[in-house]
């Protein structure tokens, strides 16, 4: 499994009230106590911190806000000797515009570096080039009065997109990607990755007549000529190629809303991203039905061999106990841990965080303050992980970078008093699915979903375990499951319970059985 840790979100070392990287190294005793095989470190690298870090100013330093090369170098080592891997955020397609890359390229129509990034003359009324929009809102295009042109940037126009279609970036990119191996990096997860490459003729996107006023205006158009160009996929298959350069490293890509085309980021022939990471358990709309619809279409689309990954929390997606309610978070919790593939999950999800309260005053996220009022505020998921009751929660001594209200007892130290928690639920499937290899790497057989439950077995020639999911928040009946024994409920109240021919599910319960 995969544990996303964002650095200013984790612990503090220092008190300024921002995490840092010795704060995550003074952390590792409960990553290893819970069980954490890798995890993924957002952005800590020099930036002006418009956008959580993913505006890089320098892709091989580390900003003094996170601390030092030394501190980072310690981290990896001390996480390596104790059996957890890294790997780290990617961000391609575009820098900061404080980058010396871009501070270069905008300094003349002459400069050596102009075509770094995209670059274009005014459409012929005066105004941007086409109707691309950013999405934080409003034109993808941004004036540059030194030089007369507009650049394009798919995000903030603090964000300028590099052109990947010039060899020269994608060598310099190249070598980003070994700098960091050779510091003994275990692999990679590529920001934005579908969207390295627009139209060369710069079309105009259509709108999307399904869209409608309550969409935020960034969703108003149709990305066909934006985002996911077939270009993408090639320069996905060279990043891929240097990832291969050296042994035993992983790369994985957000292609988020993608299903039916993530066939297309694994790649047969020419290899592209080992883990395209795949939100369809977040997406589905949350019955049994639908569940096993999302599951089976997901695993019909990616290609025969591929290795399977189920997402259910990030930096940017809404923590699903707030979505789900805390019930049936311990249900998604069983279902992405024992599902055939690789887990991904967010620092707090195992606590069941639900969404932070911020007040306007105190919003960082710059999607609420550029396009507010739809929603799109992602900072209740960044509120700093909490440690303990203290008054700061054990994140910080000194006043936290976002506000820490609503978090009561779901913090580490109160839920690992109780044996029954969602942390120690976490840690139950964690350390069962180590144990047990049909759950791990075994074979994956779906069952047809009845009375509003979710069935599916894991298997491998010598062991087998049935997964019964109960959707609802009323009792249900499993039948036909044949001789077993129960291993583990998402209530952590009984296990070794022998079931024969049916089994009554109690309301939002999961149970793993080992089957004789």
């Amino acid at each position: 499994m995969i544990y996303e840790i964002a650095p200013i979100s984790f612990q503090d070392s220092d008190g300024d009230g921002k995490g840092d990287l010795k704060g995550i190294e003074s952390r590792i005793d409960y990553l290893c106590w819970l069980g954490i095989d890798v995890v993924w470190l957002s952005p800590f690298f020099v930036s002006p911190m418009l956008d959580f870090g993913y505006d890089i100013a320098d892709y091989c330093a580390v900003d003094p806000a996170f601390g030092t090369m030394e501190d980072f170098d310690r981290l990896s080592e001390t996480l390596r000797r104790r059996g957890i891997r890294v790997i780290l955020d990617f961000v391609p397609n575009h820098t900061s515009d404080q980058h010396p890359w871009f501070v270069e390229s905008r300094s003349s129509r002459n400069s050596a570096k102009r075509d770094w990034y995209v670059w274009s003359e005014p459409s012929v009324s005066g105004g941007p080039p086409n109707n691309w929009l950013s999405r934080f809102g409003g034109s993808a295009w941004c004036w540059d009065e030194a030089t007369d042109q507009y650049y394009y940037h798919a995000f903030l126009k603090e964000q300028p997109d590099l052109n990947w279609r010039n060899p020269e970036v994608r060598a310099v990119m190249a070598e980003v990607l070994r700098f960091w191996m050779r510091r003994g990096v275990d692999g990679f997860r590529i920001d934005a990755s579908a969207v390295l490459a627009e139209d060369h003729l710069l079309r105009d996107d259509p709108v999307d007549p399904e869209a409608g006023d309550t969409k935020p205006p960034p969703q108003r158009l149709k990305h066909v000529f934006s985002d996911d160009r077939p270009e993408s996929l090639g320069y996905l298959e060279e990043v891929r190629q240097v990832v291969d350069e050296f042994e035993h490293r992983v790369l994985c890509g957000e292609v988020q809303g993608k299903i039916d085309r993530i066939g297309n980021f694994y790649g047969n022939a020419r290899p592209r991203l080992h883990l395209p990471l795949n939100f369809a358990l977040l997406d589905s709309p949350w019955d049994a039905l639908s569940l096993q619809g999302t599951i089976d279409a997901y695993l019909n689309a990616i290609p025969e061999g591929a290795w399977p990954d189920w997402v259910i929390g990030g930096h940017d997606k809404q923590r699903v106990a707030g979505k789900m309610g805390q019930a049936q978070a311990r249900i998604l919790a069983m279902l992405s841990l024992t599902l055939r593939g690789t887990p991904f999950f967010f620092a707090g999800d195992e606590l069941g965080r639900e969404p932070g309260e911020i007040p306007k005053d105190a919003v960082q996220d710059v999607f609420e303050k550029l396009v507010p009022g739809y929603g799109l505020n992602r900072d209740p998921e960044r509120v700093p992980m909490a440690w303990d009751g203290s008054q700061h929660h054990g994140f910080t001594t000194g006043e936290p970078w976002l506000p820490m209200k609503g978090i009561g007892t779901r913090n580490v130290a109160d839920l690992q008093k109780q044996d029954r928690s969602i942390l120690h639920l976490y840690r139950e499937l964690i350390r069962i699915r180590k144990k047990a290899p049909a759950l791990c790497t075994g074979d994956y057989r779906p069952l047809r979903s009845r009375n509003d439950i979710l069935a599916y077995e894991r298997f491998t020639d010598t062991d087998r375990f049935t997964i019964a999911l109960n959707l609802t928040h009323e009792g249900r009946l499993l039948e036909q499951i044949g001789k077993g024994s129960i291993v583990l409920s998402t209530r952590l109240d009984r296990t070794t319970v022998p079931v024969s021919g049916q089994h009554l599910l109690r309301p939002d319960e999961g149970i793993i059985i080992q089957m004789d």
